[in-house]
């Protein structure tokens, strides 16, 4: 076929390979690395995501450039928060599927919502 690539395998430098089909499942179809400073969030770097909204206290909305067919994907992340310019802990967020092709990012720590400042988020499908 014309303009179609078929990977079969894999193989990196010491000789491992994987078969096409686990890479091309197995990737990451997005993901985020971004600051939040005030209501303000900054992406950092990104792979296919086009925005990060403040909706309120540790809450945010990511958007995909380009979207998944469904709802069906898994995503993930993790937060870290500074007291007075120090790491003072991580912590664990909520990302959910809301559309195809943005998720909610939630922070809490012992049932409060809070800002951290580092944020990351992985998505799959």
């Amino acid at each position: 076929m014309a303009g179609t690539i078929v990977l079969d395998a894999i193989t990196d430098g010491t000789g491992n390979t994987v078969s096409g089909s686990t890479v091309v499942k197995g990737s990451a179809k997005a993901w985020v690395i971004y600051t939040v400073s005030g209501t303000t969030p900054t992406i950092n770097d990104s792979y296919n995501v086009s925005s990060i909204t403040y909706v309120s206290t540790g809450i945010f909305t990511i958007t995909l450039t380009n979207g998944f067919t469904n709802t069906n994907f898994c995503c993930f992340g993790n937060a870290n928060y500074y007291a007075a310019g120090t790491l003072a802990g991580y912590d664990v967020i909520n990302v959910v599927p809301m559309t195809a092709s943005t998720a909610g990012l939630s922070n809490y720590c012992g049932g409060t919502a809070r800002n951290s400042v580092y944020y990351s988020a992985v998505f799959f499908k």
